[in-house]
């Protein structure tokens, strides 16, 4: 038993079938829009700038709130007491803010709401329209997901309950941001005044409903909501468009593959898509041609089939009955007659085998076949060498005419070139009349090596001369013996030749007189 091997090229191919695992069990419509939807995501990723840009807001509003309670409260101390109350309204007007005097014993000496300004108002979420109370689920959500701090909620409360007061009182102006009923942010800030004023010490509290950041905010996420909902929808109806130019012809080509390989039509057609000038349509195009292709072979095949069972069937028809014959007869002459046929019959076989064989797997042997360059001209002067010293039938003469005019070196298979001359040869000769003469001539035309074949034969009639190249046609001359050829030496020449690169035909002579001419055009190997 042969040891386990692992082949690197194995584990990389699975390796990869194991990475687009995953991808291939999606549909390719559910994969554009996956794609397309991960990069509104993306866009989407703009929310949480938002929360950041309330978050600067709120920080310039606290330092804002801290400035104003330190202006405030230097400029309470330096009125009279009995003017603080004037100027505690006028300077809640100015600023939008309540304000809240303490003195140093921590008792409210003024308050602007008390004293009928009433700027300061907390909104009961209850009794807001369902706008409102939709805006602050979706602040709520938003929050949520970008993690953003929850401040404490707003209630009003003694002295010491709020911490700017107890810091104001240790000389530190500062600021704190509590969270309203309706989710809008409540900024305090709270100052110390100078011992030295008139009225004593004391410290002074503004609070600020800044209900202006909450609308800001809501109005930007409002703007880029609509921004992504119209991209959102775009790019859903592009990559539905963009599935169905993809997915649908795909889908119709992957339709076409199946019941070709199926078999059930005897034509299949798959839609070539002429309008599409992008991969698909190439695709389309290509698989159409293979198709096509695959047709042709297939009758090819089939009619390849059927010549070669009617071609065998008369030599072993032939050989049936002088097997047959052998055992009814007594005359010595008679038997040494049938055992002829019979060993005729035999040769014939062995020879149209041969040349089947040849012929099924030409194709496929010239598809592995490893070029090299190969000299036409060299070539062929052997060929007519060897035939010559062979000795040539009926007196027939043999030439080669050489013209130096250029490389005639190929690109291809030497044993195989070779086999295509010496079917012409072949043919040649045996259409030649007795005493007739043979002439190969090679030249080179452009890129192309041109060798013609002509011989003093009746010719080949217009009307079949592509036949000729047909498989088991034969178009053999008066008396020749049947079955001596079988009449697939030319179509193997036209494949050789094909496969090559290069074209193969049956031409008039140029001089007029009688015969056929066979020629051959190749692309010479330094074109």
């Amino acid at each position: 038993m042969a040891p386990a091997t692992a082949s690197p090229r194995s584990e990389g191919g699975r390796a990869a079938r194991d990475r687009l695992q995953w991808s291939g069990r999606i549909s390719l419509t559910r994969r554009i829009l996956t794609v397309n939807i991960v990069a509104l995501m993306l866009l989407a990723g703009g929310f949480f700038y938002l929360d950041s840009f309330r978050s600067r807001i709120i920080d310039s509003r606290v330092g804002q709130a801290r400035r104003e309670a330190r202006l405030i409260a230097e400029a309470l101390a330096a009125v009279e007491p009995a003017d603080r109350d004037t100027l505690v309204v006028r300077l809640a007007g100015d600023t939008g803010t309540r304000l809240r005097l303490y003195t140093s014993d921590r008792a409210l000496a003024a308050d602007s709401r008390a004293l009928g300004y009433r700027n300061f108002q907390l909104l009961d979420p209850d009794r807001q329209p369902w706008e409102q109370t939709v805006a602050r689920f979706l602040d709520a959500g938003i929050d949520t997901v970008v993690g953003a701090a929850r401040a404490p909620l707003y209630r009003e409360r003694g002295y010491a309950g709020w911490p700017d007061l107890l810091a104001a009182e240790r000389g530190e102006p500062s600021a704190t941001v509590w969270r309203a009923p309706d989710r809008t942010p409540v900024i305090t800030a709270a100052a110390s005044l100078r011992a030295d004023s008139p009225g004593g010490g004391g410290t002074v509290m503004t609070t600020l409903n800044a209900r202006d950041i909450t609308q800001q905010v809501r109005v930007e996420r409002f703007r880029l909501s609509l921004v992504l909902a119209t991209v959102t929808i775009v790019s859903i109806l592009l990559s539905l468009f963009l599935a169905r130019t993809i997915v649908k012809p795909l889908r119709m080509l992957a339709r076409a593959a199946i019941r070709v390989r199926r078999g059930r039509a005897r034509e299949v057609v798959v839609p070539r898509l002429p309008e599409r000038r992008d991969e698909i349509g190439s695709l389309a195009r290509a698989l159409s041609d293979m198709s096509q292709a695959l047709r042709a072979r297939i009758d090819a095949t089939e009619a390849f089939a059927a010549d070669v069972t009617h071609e065998l069937k008369n030599p072993l028809a032939s050989l049936r009955s002088a097997v047959d014959a052998l055992g009814h007869v007594d005359r010595p002459e008679l038997r040494v007659r049938l055992l002829a046929i019979v060993a005729d019959d035999v040769r014939r076989l062995d020879r149209l085998i041969s040349d089947i064989s040849e012929a099924s797997r030409l194709d496929a042997q010239l598809s592995r076949a490893k070029f090299e360059p190969v000299d036409v001209g060299a070539m062929i002067e052997g060929l007519v060498a060897q035939r010559a010293a062979r000795g040539l039938p009926r007196g027939i003469r043999l030439r080669f005419d050489h013209a130096g005019d250029g490389s005639q070196v190929v690109s291809g298979e030497g044993g195989r070139l070779e086999r295509v001359y010496e079917n012409l040869i072949d043919n040649a000769l045996s259409f030649s009349p007795d005493g007739g003469l043979v002439t190969i001539a090679a030249r080179r035309e452009a890129a192309e090596l041109v060798v013609q074949v002509d011989d003093e034969g009746p010719g080949v009639p217009e009307e079949q001369r592509e036949a000729v190249f047909r498989r088991f046609q034969s178009i053999r001359p008066e008396g020749e013996a049947f079955g001596q050829h079988s009449g697939l030496g030319l179509a193997i020449a036209r494949t050789i030749v094909e496969a090559h690169g290069g074209v193969i035909a049956v031409e008039s002579r140029e001089d007029r007189l009688g015969g056929a001419r066979f020629t051959t055009r190749l692309p010479v190997a330094d074109a």
